[in-house]
């Protein structure tokens, strides 16, 4: 190290002779040296070039660290690593949103970028570099607030939802404080029951004869006959169909506990074809990708698919449907419906054939059987109305009587 020099004329201020950073030739690098706390410190001031340091800057950058008015270099590398080291450890919406992620690499709806996009649109700019402590009831309020201007009440449920979940995973996992407050959800009026009449009915299912996807119709018509969900006809594969005993192995369901449910007769018929179908596209010369995948309703490449909209809404349109009808989930509670208003399927029942996880949602239907049980009823009264009564007879023998 090139030796110190004392700068004449400033008390505590010297110089070392350096090369020259950024170009040829050697200048001035200050440094100052004073008493703190009765020990010697000897703190760089800077480059005579680099920084623009002089001997009276130095100077005064003495007296401001004798008085304790600025901080020497060491002393703010210190506390630039203390502050890395505690950021290193500090988890904000960010850091648990990759925590979560990689904690839950088989989460249903990954595949389809359904969560990333909640996330990176309306949590990420907000929240993101917050931890959960600091985040306030009012902060949640006005996110939501600002949600229900352009979106539905259901999408901003799911955003709201999503953000509590990542604050309470990262205090069941310790590695944060959780909310300071509960995070109360939006209420949404999700109760809509689709259903279509039978005029209705006879035009989709022309539609769908018509139509030449591959898949498309199939999926409809099996959503009409079995209730089955999108996502439960995206997965299924060929060996979850049992038709030896007459059941559909439903893997991975919105419920979370695979089960399974009864193959009637139109769903086997359906099956069966569809299987035929499929194998004679193999046979062909050019055989599609598709035609030889495991999954009953494969995607193009052969894979899962995860999507179906596109064709599904051209045969609602073809079949002249309502607009705000949709093409799998509407036929799922048409299916439901028929179940329900036929007066011979209990709701426990009804919940088991569509894999609700609990009576709530299948309740929505149970004004349909009260109109069955009801119609039940006033026939019964019509046939007890139609039997004469011992009074309604002896009436009648009096009149016959006057008549003789």
């Amino acid at each position: 190290m090139a030796k110190r020099v004392k700068v004449d004329g400033y008390a505590g201020v010297y110089y070392r002779e350096v090369e020259r950073a950024g170009g040829s030739g050697i200048e001035k690098m200050y440094y100052v040296v004073y008493k703190k706390d009765g020990k010697v410190v000897e703190a760089k001031a800077g480059g005579q070039y680099r920084d623009d340091m002089t001997p009276a800057r130095a100077s005064r950058l003495r007296s401001a660290l004798i008085e304790g008015r600025e901080m020497n270099r060491q002393q703010k590398r210190e506390i630039a690593e203390a502050a890395k080291l505690a950021e290193a450890g500090r988890y904000t919406i960010s850091k648990l949103w990759d925590a979560y992620k990689a904690a839950k690499p088989n989460l249903k709806g990954w595949e389809k970028g359904t969560y990333d996009s909640l996330y990176n649109k309306h949590i990420k700019p907000v929240f993101g570099e917050k931890e959960p402590k600091d985040i306030l009831a009012l902060d949640v309020k006005r996110v939501e607030n600002r949600l229900l201007k352009t979106h539905s009440p259901q999408l901003t449920k799911h955003v709201l939802k999503q953000l509590r979940i990542l604050c309470n995973f990262g205090k069941r996992n310790g590695l944060c404080s959780g909310l300071s407050f509960t995070m109360e959800m939006p209420r949404v009026d999700n109760v809509k029951t689709e259903d279509l009449t039978l005029e209705q009915l006879g035009r989709l299912l022309k539609a769908i004869d018509a139509d030449e996807h591959p898949h498309a119709g199939a999926m409809m018509k099996t959503a009409l006959c079995t209730g089955m969900r999108r996502g439960e006809m995206f997965r299924l594969k060929w060996s979850d169909l049992d038709f030896d005993k007459g059941f559909i192995h439903i893997r991975d369901p919105k419920g979370g506990i695979s089960t399974k449910i009864p193959m009637n007769e139109p769903a086997r018929q359906l099956f069966t074809a569809h299987r035929a179908w499929m194998e004679m596209r193999r046979a062909g010369k050019k055989p599609p990708k598709w035609a030889s995948s495991h999954y009953v309703f494969p995607g193009c490449a052969g894979g899962q698919r995860t999507s179906i909209a596109k064709p599904a809404n051209a045969i609602k349109k073809a079949a002249g449907l309502p607009d705000d009808f949709r093409p799998l989930h509407g036929l799922r509670h048409v299916y439901a419906s028929m179940l329900a208003s036929s007066g011979q399927v209990d709701m426990y029942t009804l919940q088991k054939l569509l894999t609700h996880k609990t009576p709530t949602m299948t309740q929505r239907y149970a004004h349909l059987r009260d109109e069955a049980l009801k119609a039940a009823s006033d026939l019964a009264g019509e046939i007890l109305t139609g039997i004469p009564t011992e009074t309604d007879m002896k009436i009648v023998n009096i009149e016959d009587r006057s008549k003789q």
